[in-house]
């Protein structure tokens, strides 16, 4: 594995972690998502640095999925991939950090950003090895 992939699934490590420690907050929902979509984004980072391909300053999911769909062996909730693009494209605007368009996720829709961040993680690292 590259120095540099083994960085992304480190950063993906800590993000999944702060998941972790707040689940279950309903004050924190909104943290939970945030940091749900920087697990998935350091995930997909780390393949396409350790498949050479040309790693772009992108943070849109659907995007770093595009590059990379062809040659993962599991399967992407593209539906969950478009929330957490939302999910990103939000926190760039004060108030409305870690925000899903209909608003503050609930902590039932936190838990399975959670979930699905958590199965990307997995399945990168079974990839990667």
């Amino acid at each position: 594995m590259k120095d540099a992939t083994q960085q992304w699934l480190n950063f993906a490590e800590i993000d999944l972690r702060t998941c972790e420690k707040l689940l279950g907050d309903d004050l924190l929902t909104s943290v939970v998502a945030f940091h749900s979509q920087q697990v998935v984004e350091k995930c997909f980072k780390a393949i396409i640095e350790e498949q050479s391909l040309q790693l772009a300053r992108i943070h849109t999911l659907a995007r770093l999925f595009g590059l990379i769909q062809n040659s993962i062996p599991f399967k992407v909730d593209t539906a969950l991939l478009q929330k957490l693009d939302t999910v990103y494209t939000t926190s760039r605007y004060p108030g409305d950090f870690g925000l899903l368009p209909e608003g503050k996720p609930t902590n039932e829709f936190a838990i399975q950003l959670y979930e699905f961040a958590k199965y990307i993680y997995k399945h990168t690292n079974e990839i990667i090895v």
